[in-house]
């Protein structure tokens, strides 16, 4: 079985995280942006897995790419409950409302 190279592994992340930083800096709606930074994470965990995999000895990167899920997934648990907070406040996930600037 052929090994994926890791420059295309690479840019493969690189992709996410762009289209995650992007999904931040532009989008308005809360929800939105929060599948954004889940994309920054998915793409930093890639990397993570990709640099592990050429040493097999050591499973640190994989060991720390499933602590960075547990975290996020309990990030997302929490900001999610915020954005429903917010919503019932303010009745809208628009960030530009909730801050004030529309």
């Amino acid at each position: 079985m052929e090994q994926i190279p890791l420059e295309h592994i690479l840019l493969l992340s690189a992709v996410l995280f762009s289209l995650g930083i992007l999904a931040v800096i532009t989008k308005r709606h809360a929800v939105v942006v929060l599948m954004g930074i889940e994309l920054i994470f998915n793409a930093a965990n890639l990397n993570l897995v990709a640099f592990s995999r050429y040493d097999p000895e050591l499973m640190q990167g994989q060991l720390f790419s499933l602590f960075v899920i547990v975290v996020a997934a309990a990030e997302s648990a929490v900001a999610l409950a915020i954005v429903l907070r917010v919503y019932q406040h303010f009745k809208t996930a628009n960030l530009n409302q909730v801050i004030g600037e529309e």
